[in-house]
């Protein structure tokens, strides 16, 4: 019986709903990018890749204020500065998506849940307006929901993305997969009652995703269906 199965109850879950940046793809290069050109504009040096590899998950409002604040911590940074830098960080990042990768496995593993025919979501921090470009650039095919950092008044850790894709979808949560790479991600499905799956690969901050004790952890999405 494969991964997927046995965290479907005993056939595929109905609905997965996915993370987007470290699980589906490696958009940190295109962030760091954007972030750095920011910090260029405002006069300030640039944070660079691994920094913001550690920003990233909060959405882009949190991302500008580490960048501003050069550390995880962002209390202290003066809104209206960070109102500023948000404004500017959208515009640069909207440009282009060609650092952007696909992780290894998502492309087949997408076919393969399509296939039998379950639905599929996109709940995500990041703003709703650079969501389906990317999905669109990066090949991953349509998805029936897309929930963006923007969308609802709340986000992950918050449930509240899930549950709103969950009720349109008519699904209960036992018929339903949540798959991230962040604690974020962790805490958000088992807030909505969801079962979930954490890959190895993404962007927890630095820590290691297995210490939010997901329900499995892989290093590849492939192995669900093993």
């Amino acid at each position: 019986m494969s991964a997927l199965v046995r965290l479907g109850g005993g056939q595929p879950p109905e609905l997965v709903m996915f993370d987007l940046d470290g699980t589906l793809l490696d958009s940190a290069p295109d962030l760091a990018a954007a972030v750095d050109a920011m910090l260029e504009r405002l006069g300030r040096a640039p944070a660079g890749l691994a920094k913001v590899r550690l920003w990233i998950g909060n959405g882009a409002r949190v991302l500008v204020r580490r960048a501003l604040a050069d550390s995880l911590e962002h209390e202290a940074v003066d809104d209206a500065a960070a109102d500023r830098a948000l404004a500017l960080f959208m515009e640069l990042y909207g440009g282009s998506h060609a650092l952007t990768r696909v992780y290894p496995g998502v492309l087949d593993s997408l076919a393969l849940l399509r296939a039998l025919g379950v639905r599929l979501a996109v709940i995500t921090n990041k703003p709703e307006r650079f969501v389906a470009p990317l999905l669109a650039d990066m090949g991953l095919g349509d998805f029936d929901w897309i929930v963006g950092g923007d969308t609802l008044p709340q986000q992950k850790p918050d449930p509240a993305g899930l549950l709103w894709v969950m009720t349109r979808a008519q699904v209960p949560a036992d018929q339903a997969l949540f798959i991230g790479d962040s604690r974020n991600d962790i805490r958000a499905a088992r807030a909505a009652g969801v079962r979930c799956v954490a890959l190895s690969y993404g962007y927890n901050h630095g820590e290691p995703i297995a210490n939010e004790q997901p329900d499995l952890v892989v290093d590849d999405l492939r192995e669900l269906f093993i």
